[in-house]
């Protein structure tokens, strides 16, 4: 083997990112996208875990950028990982969230998860679209993309957060154009896009705002930063997913147009498989609990 032939295996087998002018073609995709694309979680926290060294592959640590054609020896966490292509569909679900419930798969003060209540994943595991804290309720995405969690959460899709607010008290006009303006908080400048007063009675007020960030309790800092008090707090639209009619608690799969909308959100295409039916049934019995074959009556 000369020397221009063994520096190009050698760059297949190490992951380069880029390919010099003359040599072979890079084989394969970027190890995150593949492991996030198989449903081991968001690209964000697969990028994390190759950074703190808990990926390998082929018995070498994973970096950044290498690239992988699917049959290499994987290892997350010290468990082995198969990546053999699967006939199921990614999954998606919209979940109606109650206060009390964290977004956390494992919770140290051990109180209730939002992931105690969905049905099995049909593939990977389910990933959270961002996060709702302890006290806020609402619309919640999950899916066994990965890929797509991590672009719809990523602010470079700007994609559109709608919250219900209950406030104590009334705000003035002038706060309220305060915060389409724009509030420093303690990591950066933060605004809604729009907000919409939709009345109260007592000293409650009930607002609905929209920004296009995903901050940790971004919607009760800001107005907390101009003196007001949010008591109630509920997102009611993910992009182009509305809360709907869910019963707290409860959730449903998203329907083919709805998929193929939070896709188009992000610039991705939406699978199209032939077994989708057959998914989308399998799916349904697991949140029923209901044995493959039976009917309703």
């Amino acid at each position: 083997m000369d020397r221009r032939t063994e520096a190009a295996t050698t760059r297949r087998s190490t992951g380069s990112k880029r390919a010099e002018p003359g040599a072979e073609p890079v084989l394969g995709e970027r190890i995150q996208k593949v492991l996030a694309e198989a449903g081991l979680g968001s690209r964000r926290q697969i990028e994390a875990w190759i950074a703190e060294g808990r990926v390998a592959v082929n018995g070498r640590r994973a970096q950044l950028g290498d690239r992988i054609e699917g049959t290499e020896r994987i290892v997350v966490n010290g468990r082995p990982v198969r990546l053999k292509r699967r006939s199921t569909r990614h999954a998606h679900l919209a979940y109606h969230k109650p206060a009390g419930e964290v977004t956390t798969r494992h919770d140290p003060e051990r109180r209730p998860t939002v992931f105690e209540r969905l049905p099995p994943a049909p593939r990977g595991r389910w990933i959270s679209v961002g996060r709702l804290d302890f006290n806020t309720s609402g619309l919640l995405l999950l899916t066994t993309d990965g890929e797509l969690a991590h672009r719809l959460m990523h602010p470079r899709y700007e994609i559109t957060r709608e919250y219900a607010v209950r406030l104590l008290g009334e705000p003035t006009r002038a706060q309220l154009e305060t915060l389409l303006r724009g509030v420093q908080l303690e990591d950066g400048l933060a605004k809604f896009d729009t907000i919409d007063v939709r009345g109260g009675s007592g000293r409650n007020t009930w607002l609905h705002v929209t920004l296009k960030e995903g901050r940790n309790r971004e919607v009760r800092r800001m107005f907390q930063a101009i003196g007001l008090t949010v008591s109630r707090l509920i997102r009611v639209r993910y992009g182009p997913i509305e809360l709907g009619r869910i019963q707290r608690g409860r959730s449903r799969e998203l329907t083919e147009e709805e998929v193929a909308a939070l896709y188009a959100a992000v610039g991705m295409e939406p699978p199209n498989d032939e077994g989708r039916k057959r998914e989308r049934a399998a799916v349904r019995r697991k949140a029923s609990g209901r044995p493959a074959g039976s009917r309703r009556r």
